[in-house]
């Protein structure tokens, strides 16, 4: 199955002259990490764009791009198996596809966002509640960043 089959959401944040921004990608923008750091290369951020997928209330996939420089983060190695933007990611990353009996963990540069003000840390701690969808996750991460309510308005979530 292919990832635009089970997208809950993809969008694009941005800073412009300091204003957070946030856009909806299409569905086609979202089949591999290329396609989709391609689609956020055309938003003008202060410092590069974010890309924040979520799939099937399953896992989340967040991109940044700035230049040709590309970070990933996977929220769920274990997604490989199944879906083709998480196998993508895998690969963009350079790590080996996860086993059958592998555990659910998070993949990647978990320090994407710090500077712009989530840290490794925290947003680690935030990938380890279990109790939270990937939709909560990103809207935690979005408020965290300082965009929580245009994201929450994009997404269709209700402001806490």
């Amino acid at each position: 199955m292919t990832a635009a089959d089970a997208v809950d959401f993809a969008l694009a944040a941005y800073r412009e002259e300091g204003v957070w921004q946030v856009a909806e990608l299409t569905h086609d923008h979202v089949d591999d990490v290329e396609t989709l750091a391609s689609a956020l290369r055309r938003f003008p951020g202060d410092h590069g764009a974010v890309g924040l997928v979520a799939i099937d209330e399953d896992f989340f996939v967040v991109v940044r791009v700035a230049g040709q420089h590309t970070r990933v983060l996977l929220s769920d190695v274990t997604a490989a198996g199944e879906w083709e933007l998480a196998a993508s990611a895998v690969e963009f990353l350079q790590l080996p596809m996860p086993e059958d009996e592998d555990e659910p963990e998070a993949a990647g540069d978990l320090d994407l966002l710090g500077d712009l003000g989530l840290h490794a840390m925290d947003l680690a701690a935030l990938l380890d509640d279990i109790d939270l969808y990937p939709d909560e996750m990103l809207s935690d991460v979005a408020r965290r960043l300082g965009f929580g309510e245009l994201f929450d308005d994009a997404v269709g979530l209700t402001s806490a």
